[in-house]
């Protein structure tokens, strides 16, 4: 094996091995997000059906909200602040670009806290919604479940007058002038009491798939080790090539010593003159001698004297 074989199959090696820990790096990612969905399943399961409790048990006065009690269902009395009700632009429900219809609710204890009472479609003839179901006045009674708040978009697009880009809490506390608002969890609502004759329409659940993370990783991981197996392969048929053509070469050398024989009886073939073709043509010539001395001859007797 010469120097530069051994530097290009030093070279796909590189590339393999290169390869493999970029896959080894998306493989580690994909893991990560499947973890955090498990995570988030085992969420869902454990608190999306538990019994309701009141606000201050799971966030405190002034308190924050802990990431475990996502999904845990709550319970607010109090009174729905309408003349604050915003919308959340451009959610996807229903197969359109909706809106989810957010409403503070002062609870008795004094708590402003944020309910998402579900989401409209967009108008017939135009982007906004022909019509808004208005929450219950008075005293209500409300259960919706906890969840975090949305981070502002990376995009730092805005919206109309009314609107919101995002379920952003610190925001919509600004937009609504609702100061004491808790920023650390909204609610979805579950159901009010009184129910009122109209809503909108209620929020899906969440999805228990726990999506392909799992199976991309193994993916990667399987693409890293194809990675050398496919370098095996070009080296291993490179070999087999060379050791072809080494057989090939071999074989012509052992055929190579009758050469020199057949050429000496070509030559010696090629030594013998050819019967040269004069003396027939002399013979003819004088055969036809013969033959015009012989009409003469005849000619000279026929002839009177």
């Amino acid at each position: 094996m010469n120097r530069r074989t051994a530097l290009r199959w030093t070279g796909y090696v590189a590339v393999a091995i290169a390869f493999a820990i970029a896959c080894a790096f998306l493989s580690n990612w994909q893991f990560t997000r499947n973890a955090e969905r498990e995570r988030q399943l085992g969420l869902i399961a454990a608190n999306y059906d538990a019994v309701p409790v009141a606000l201050r048990e799971l966030i405190p006065a002034g308190g924050g909200f802990d990431p475990a009690d996502q999904w845990h269902p709550v319970t607010l009395v109090g009174e729905y602040l309408t003349d604050d009700t915003l919308l959340a632009r451009n959610r996807a429900h229903g197969g359109t670009s909706a809106f989810e219809v957010l409403v503070p609710f002062r609870t008795v204890d004094g708590d402003v806290f944020l309910v998402d009472r579900g989401w409209v479609p967009p108008g017939d003839d135009q982007p906004e919604p022909d019509a808004i179901p208005a929450a219950p006045t008075g005293q209500v009674t409300v259960v919706a479940r906890l969840k975090p708040g949305e981070p502002l978009p990376n995009s730092g697009r805005s919206a109309p007058e009314g609107q919101v880009p995002t379920i952003n809490l610190p925001l919509i506390a600004q937009a609504t002038g609702q100061d004491s608002m808790v920023t650390s969890a909204y609610g979805l609502m579950v159901s009010e009491d009184p129910a009122p004759r109209a809503a909108p329409n209620p929020l899906e659940s969440p999805s228990d798939d726990p999506g392909p993370h799992l199976s991309y990783a193994i993916q990667w991981i399987l693409f890293a080790v194809m990675g050398f197996v496919f370098i095996w392969y070009m080296i291993r048929t490179e070999l087999r090539h060379r050791r072809e053509d080494a057989e090939d070469a071999a074989a012509a050398d052992a055929a190579a010593p009758a050469s020199p024989g057949i050429a000496v009886a070509d030559a010696d073939a090629a030594a013998v003159p050819a019967a040269s073709p004069r003396p027939r043509r002399r013979r003819e010539g004088r055969k036809r001698d013969r033959d015009m001395v012989d009409e003469d001859a005849l000619l000279d007797e026929l002839t009177p004297r």
